[in-house]
């Protein structure tokens, strides 16, 4: 029974908190790439191209963020609890939400990139959920719950662009403007903090003990992850892949509106109907697949499948092709995600779940770090569909480099094993 509920919990905190993140997705790189837009914020005088690296920089900043921040609230997970650095990160994402509302609406630049970076460094919720989940589940199992965190996301993405693109649209209510759904999204925050606290029942029972905090962990989990031979290729698949679908979130939406005049409004519906697919993937099709082959296998045919779908994407001539291809790109996704985040997780001992999964919050942190940097400037010198093209060859680079040098995976749980 406290299995479920607290399953039950998690999906809803992170659904919670992925409607928040979901609806700055229209949003944010409208009002800093698109001079065509009533609600951008740059002056007219400035280059577009200006706007796309500020994206790039912003984008960076927040990944920055939890790459300091999430192997040290995993460390803190371990010691003090889940439900206590739940609560601080939810917390800290609210804080941020009305922070970047208000920079929108003074129309305050540092304050946008500071409140980014801010957000990062709080932003622990997914850790410290992975954690608790793996805390209640046998090692077999976690594929499968890992997809109800993927199927909160989804949900988040159904819901968030969408009310995001609307919150935003002063045709519909003439007070609404470009800082209207950051200040909902705190709003949201708080509901979801007084939920956190109410609902959720502690899922560490290892608190305590002789867990020494480690501060400077993050350039440490690094250098660790790529010592740890047999979880090496693991860590590499994920940067690979991470530092590629990134290309891919940083300028999709660029490309949206320079290439099919979408707007904030369509592009709200475009990533509500990515997450629609993410649902039925976390919800129905990782459960199915998990029951006939190992991780190992999925993800051996679904990272080379996301990183083609990216390509079809850049490749569309109408906006309607869209709506095609997302269904095969957010299947690979959901199932990518779902059985990589498994996988790692198998492999690290019971007591340091929330370290493990930290160390892998760190490497995933540390691909989002640079290809932002870089998509900006060559979205600026080039076009904004070059770092789509980045996002699929890298994609697909990682899922290559997967088939050559997982060899070993196979269903004996005991293949991953990391100790204290």
């Amino acid at each position: 029974m406290m299995h479920n509920r607290a399953l039950a919990t998690l999906f809803f905190t992170i659904f919670l908190d992925m409607v928040g993140v979901g609806i700055m997705i229209p949003v944010v790189p409208v009002i800093l790439a698109d001079p065509a837009s009533p609600h951008y914020l740059l002056s007219a005088e400035t280059s577009p191209r200006v706007g796309y690296i500020l994206l790039g920089f912003m984008f960076a900043l927040y990944s920055f963020g939890q790459f300091i921040a999430s192997p040290i609230i995993g460390q803190f997970s371990d010691k003090f609890g889940r439900k206590k650095m739940l609560l601080f990160s939810v917390l800290g994402t609210a804080v941020g939400h009305a922070l970047f509302a208000l920079a929108v609406t003074w129309k305050y630049v540092p304050l946008l990139l500071l409140t980014r970076f801010f957000t990062g460094i709080t932003t622990g919720n997914v850790v410290v959920a992975q954690a608790s989940i793996a805390d209640i589940t046998t090692p077999e199992r976690r594929a499968a719950n890992f997809g109800l965190i993927g199927a909160a996301f989804g949900l988040g993405f159904i819901i968030g662009p969408f009310i995001g693109g609307r919150l935003a649209d002063d045709t519909l209510v003439s007070w609404f403007t470009a800082a209207t759904p950051f200040w909902f999204a705190a709003v949201l925050s708080v509901f979801n903090l007084l939920f956190v606290a109410t609902m959720l029942k502690e899922t560490n029972l290892r608190t305590g003990g002789a867990h020494t905090i480690d501060w400077g962990r993050s350039v440490k989990n690094i250098l660790h992850a790529f010592n740890l031979k047999t979880l090496r290729p693991l860590f590499i698949t994920g940067f690979l892949f991470n530092a590629g679908f990134t290309f891919y979130v940083t300028f999709v939406s660029v490309f949206l509106f320079s290439q099919f005049g979408f707007t904030e409004a369509s592009i709200g519906n475009y990533f509500a109907y990515i997450g629609l697919w993410i649902v039925f993937t976390q919800g129905v099709v990782t459960r199915a697949a998990g029951k006939i082959w190992s991780e190992s296998r999925i993800l051996r045919v679904s990272i080379v499948v996301v990183g083609l779908c990216i390509f079809a994407i850049l490749s569309a001539r109408e906006s309607s092709w869209l709506y095609f291809i997302v269904p095969v790109f957010a299947m690979a996704m959901g199932l990518s995600g779902a059985n990589l985040t498994a996988l790692i997780s198998r492999s690290a001992d019971a007591s340091v779940q929330g370290q493990i999964l930290g160390l892998n919050g760190s490497v995933n942190a540390l691909a989002m770090i640079l290809p932002p940097l870089l998509a900006g400037p060559v979205a600026a010198a080039f076009d904004p569909r070059v770092p789509l093209l980045f996002a699929s060859a890298i994609v697909i680079a990682s899922g290559m480099y997967f088939i050559a040098h997982i060899r070993r995976v196979s269903k004996n749980r005991n293949d991953y094993k990391v100790g204290p």
